[in-house]
C-alpha cells in the first residue's frame, strides 16, 4: 500500500514557475514508477510526465514538454514536478500516482495508487 500527498499548488500569473511536490508513505516507494497527471474542469484527465523507479527513464505530455521537469529523491520518498512558463491552458488540479510498472505510463489504468490532487491556477 502507498499512500500519496501532493503539495506546491497555487495561483500563479502566466510565464511563472511552482514546483509540486509529492510525498509517499508505505512500503517500495523505490520500486514504483511515479506519474504526475492533471484534469481540468470539464475534462478528461490527461498524463503530464512519468518517471522510472531509478529516475533512468522520463516520458512527457507534449504540451508540457521542455517546460515540465519531472524528478525523484527516492531517499526522501518524494516525487517532484518542476513547472516553467506556465500557460493559463495548465491550469488543473494536478495527481501523481504510483504504478508498479512502467509499461502504459501515460494511461490512468495502469497506476495503482493516487493522490487528492494540488489545484494549480495560471492567471493570464
Amino acid at each position: 500500500q502507498v499512500q500519496l500527498v501532493e503539495s506546491g499548488g497555487g495561483l500563479v500569473q502566466a510565464g511563472d514557475s511552482l514546483r509540486l511536490s509529492c510525498a509517499a508513505s508505505g512500503r517500495a516507494f523505490t520500486t514504483y514508477t511515479m506519474g504526475w497527471f492533471r484534469q481540468a474542469p470539464g475534462k478528461e484527465r490527461e498524463f503530464v510526465a512519468a518517471i522510472m523507479w531509478s529516475g533512468a527513464r522520463t516520458d512527457y505530455a507534449d504540451s508540457v514538454k521542455g517546460r515540465f521537469t519531472i524528478s525523484r529523491d527516492n531517499a526522501k520518498n518524494t516525487v517532484y514536478l518542476q513547472m516553467n512558463s506556465l500557460k493559463p491552458e495548465d491550469t488543473a488540479v494536478y495527481y501523481c500516482a504510483a504504478d508498479q510498472s512502467y509499461a502504459g505510463v501515460r494511461s490512468t489504468r495502469e497506476y495503482d495508487y493516487w493522490g487528492q490532487g494540488t489545484q494549480v491556477t495560471v492567471s493570464s
